[in-house]
């Protein structure tokens, strides 16, 4: 079925590009905070385990919302996290890392979410994308907030 919202094909895909980039390191970071959740030891371990679960519960929420705006644009969702994780750049750990490295590495998360969204709304305003451009330059300004909040914590 076509796809006829106001946005020319080439430019929804570009739209796509971008939104399965971000998808991508959401769903690492997302996988990343929960492992910390259950993994997260020492004297901050209740605040650092909630913390982390608010955290992982708002990026598996914007996983639908990314997933759901592809779909709108005329493309499938990835149907499995090899195909998610594909378009990360956000790697996994090797090991579990102190308290204070969890929160290092999802400092260092939440910023390179926040440039890989940023570099997404470009995209799609360029392709006069305004809704996909309005989604990630919210999942920009949610990672920055992120990121300010972790590092206010260090």
């Amino acid at each position: 079925m076509s796809v006829d919202i106001g946005i020319e094909q080439e430019d929804r895909s570009a739209s796509i590009e971008a939104l399965r980039k971000v998808l991508g390191d959401t769903y690492a970071l997302y996988f990343k905070t929960h492992g910390y959740h259950w993994n997260v030891t020492g004297p901050r371990f209740k605040a650092l385990h909630e913390l982390f679960m608010e955290q992982y519960t708002e990026l598996w929420q914007a996983l639908d919302e990314l997933a759901e705006r592809i779909r709108a644009l005329g493309a499938y969702a990835p149907m499995s996290s090899e195909e998610v994780l594909s378009h990360a750049s956000i790697k996994p750990d090797n090991g579990v890392p102190d308290a204070e490295d969890m929160i290092n590495n999802l400092v260092r998360g939440h910023e390179t979410l926040a440039q890989v969204a940023k570099k997404g709304v470009k995209v799609a305003e360029a392709g006069d994308d305004t809704v996909t451009a309005d989604l990630l330059t919210q999942r920009a300004a949610i990672a920055e907030k992120t990121a300010w909040m972790l590092r206010a914590s260090l």
